[in-house]
């Protein structure tokens, strides 16, 4: 079960965090995974553990691109070629309300998280179609469905995320094209490690520990949980599954709302 033999991935924001699980998982099912990212340092070291590693054995490669580009994109994915799977993971974050949120860091989110989403889609569904199949999931995130503390413009972007989902999964339906996305609350990766030590270098376990027990369950979520999510939905055992968003959230939505 869960096989991806003979198909290729492509993870965007491969190179850290959840697109790493992501791409490690998929390689270690039998897919050729493509990571596309503009972090060269930490591609490459996610290439290495996935290429030469023992316990996630699999073949992977790394094309460094600007999703937020659209030819860049373009380029890329055709010279990929083949696109049987596409995660759109890629995003970044800001902390802000409505009012304190400036235009550039409004763009800056959009551009990456919702524009960045939108090249994708334009790049890989019609190499899709020319093979008459194809798995599309985006990263949403629980930000999409419940309001959160200064998090405007990245709550935005998700809400974003999610409306894509259904309007692909629709458009595409008769063209054998799958479209899901997931919601995940938070999930302690490097990124949240970085943000807890630039934004609260005096109280950083205090941190770590209030934003663990956000989640009703008492902790993050590990990478590798998303990842495992992710490779049922774009498995074929999952072919009968089209337009849902998925929460993993550790009871986040359902036992806080």
């Amino acid at each position: 079960m869960f096989s991806l033999k003979n198909k290729v991935a492509v993870v965007t924001g491969g190179a850290s965090g959840i697109g790493k699980a992501i791409a490690a998982l998929f390689a270690q099912q039998g897919a050729g995974v493509f990571i596309v990212d503009l972090d060269d340092a930490a591609a490459q070291a996610t290439l290495n553990e996935i290429n030469d590693g023992d316990v996630m054995k699999g073949v992977a490669f790394y094309e460094r691109c600007d999703i937020s580009k659209q030819k860049e994109v373009v380029e890329t994915f055709n010279k990929i070629g083949q696109i049987d799977i596409l995660i759109n993971n890629a995003g970044i974050a800001h902390i802000g309300a409505a009012a304190t949120t400036s235009e550039a860091d409004f763009d800056r989110v959009m551009n990456v998280n919702v524009k960045g989403a939108y090249n994708c889609l334009f790049a890989a569904i019609p190499l899709m179609k020319a093979k008459g199949r194809g798995v599309i999931l985006n990263t949403a995130s629980i930000a999409a469905s419940v309001g959160l503390v200064d998090r405007f413009a990245y709550s935005t972007s998700k809400g974003a995320i999610f409306a894509m989902t259904l309007s692909v999964a629709r458009d595409y339906l008769h063209d054998n094209i799958r479209c899901n996305s997931i919601s995940p609350a938070r999930v302690h990766t490097p990124f949240v490690d970085g943000f807890i030590a630039k934004n609260y270098p005096d109280n950083q376990q205090e941190i770590f520990e209030k934003l663990s027990k956000s989640q009703p369950i008492g902790r993050m979520g590990k990478p590798e949980e998303i990842g495992a999510l992710a490779l049922y939905l774009c498995s074929d055992e999952a072919g009968f599954i089209t337009g849902c968003d998925y929460p993993i959230d550790g009871g986040f939505i359902k036992i806080n709302t």
